[in-house]
């Protein structure tokens, strides 16, 4: 297991970072940029579609390190992942309107996973019969809809999603390792390779962004290695490993969704510099130490994961409690934090266009 395992890392590592590159000159040629807005941090524009690394060199290590006897379940895996793919690609060269990948595409993709047998086993453990596969299967849609929205929006500054990633990726891997889970340990091992072949050329200052098809593909992936990671010991609170795993994605979906509520906006139809990390970098760390604070509590956070299954109920109560108040603190500190009204931010847009036009 551990040799298919870092075989997969490997590949995916050096075919991610080669690729990248020719990426980038793809993007550029055909267009595939970000431009800078009042909503975004870069300043100039820059290439997209470094997500078709990121696939391809995910793609390329599970075809290879893959035993035949499993590829059936990961051809469903790669089925759902190739959709949202696409899905984002074609969302941001503007050819679809993005209330499709939120209320269309990651759905279906969820009901791919449940097809091929790929599902939370939850409620299953509390209702027998129908009822708690019903349950089960509703709670996979959510999970599945959530992490990858959640990695979606977590795509806003150089290298913070393509390393969260990588470091839930990371903390997979060996969870999967620890409990006997070779298909696991092989997918996560390819998405960490993946991830970090990729950030070589993200990391502050960025030469590529990876797009909406990256972040979505990395997103749908996470949350698949969350539904399939199972501890060799059953334990009724497993769910809380990859809860744990993908906390700072989690986080800052809450965070953004109560702030933007709070001020009467959409928390997924509008996008602003009000995520954690833009609050982190405007106390004073800036943008790439804001970047790192954010690997470090994903780092801490997947220690915590590997060892909450194997506490006492009476114990994960506790860590449980301890959490709930520090997440609600850390709400309430980062609220009051500096950040730009996205509100104010598009009126202060507009009106320099309409300046400008009148000049």
């Amino acid at each position: 297991m551990v040799s298919s395992s870092a075989i997969a890392f490997g590949i995916a590592l050096v075919a991610s970072f080669a690729l990248t590159w020719p990426v980038r000159q793809i993007a550029i040629y055909a267009g595939f940029v970000d431009r800078p807005s009042a909503r975004k941090v870069h300043l100039r524009p820059m290439p997209l579609l470094g997500g078709v690394a990121i696939y391809a060199g995910f793609v390329i290590a599970v075809a290879i390190t893959v035993p035949a006897s499993m590829r059936m379940e990961v051809v469903g895996i790669l089925v759902g992942a190739t959709l949202l793919a696409v899905t984002g690609i074609l969302d941001d060269g503007g050819k679809l309107h993005h209330q499709v990948k939120l209320f269309v595409s990651m759905p279906l993709a969820a009901c791919i996973l449940v097809g091929v047998g790929v599902h939370a086993q939850v409620f299953s453990q509390l209702f027998a019969g129908r009822v708690g596969e019903l349950l089960d299967t509703l709670l996979t849609v959510f999970w599945v809809v959530g992490i990858t929205a959640a990695f979606s929006i977590l795509d806003h500054m150089d290298g913070l999603c393509a390393g969260i990633a990588a470091v839930a990726a990371a903390f997979f891997t060996l969870s999967a390792a620890l409990n006997g889970q070779r298909l696991v340990c092989t997918l996560a091992a390819a998405a960490l390779g993946a991830s970090l072949g990729f950030l070589r050329w993200n990391f502050a200052p960025a030469k590529i962004f990876m797009g909406d098809g990256g972040a979505m593909f990395l997103g749908f992936l996470m949350a698949t290695l969350g539904l399939k990671l199972r501890p060799a010991v059953t334990h009724p609170l497993d769910w809380l490993t990859p809860v744990l795993i993908l906390i700072v994605p989690i986080f800052d979906t809450t965070l953004i969704s109560i702030s933007r509520l709070r001020r009467g906006m959409l928390p997924f139809t509008s996008p602003g510099k009000d995520h954690t990390a833009h609050r982190l970098s405007n106390r004073g760390l800036g943008h790439k130490r804001a970047v790192l604070r954010m690997y470090a509590v994903g780092t801490i956070f997947g220690i915590l994961g590997l060892v909450v299954s194997r506490l006492p109920y009476f114990e994960i109560a506790v860590l449980c409690g301890l959490l709930l108040v520090a997440g609600a603190a850390a709400v309430i500190v980062l609220e009051r934090s500096p950040y730009e009204d996205q509100r104010r931010s598009l009126n202060s847009a507009s009106a320099r266009e309409q300046l400008t036009s009148t000049r």
